[in-house]
């Protein structure tokens, strides 16, 4: 399968609640992917039973993500660090 580089703009809370959904060392892309498949396949599903299981699983991510934030606190945001390392600043190559 061919792939190609896109950029996504993702609210920030979405974000986040995605970072606390996903398994182990599942990268965003594949997330994506897995999404935008089942999304397709969905296609053929009445429009309330996709809204329901989208509900759901939204639930889900909104009560893990309380889960991880009453175990470590609010963590800080990395977003700094993320732009100091793609300028190359602190990197430890």
């Amino acid at each position: 399968m061919q792939r190609e580089a896109v950029t996504i703009r993702i609210p920030a809370d979405l974000l986040e609640q995605a970072r606390q959904f996903r398994e182990g060392s599942e990268s965003f892309n594949e997330m994506v992917v897995e999404a935008i498949s089942y999304a397709g396949a969905a296609g053929n599903r009445p429009r309330g039973a996709t809204k329901a299981i989208i509900g759901r699983a939204h639930q889900r991510i909104v009560a893990r993500s309380a889960e991880v934030e009453a175990a470590t606190g609010i963590q800080p945001s990395s977003l700094d660090l993320i732009r100091q390392l793609r300028a190359g600043e602190r990197r430890r190559d």
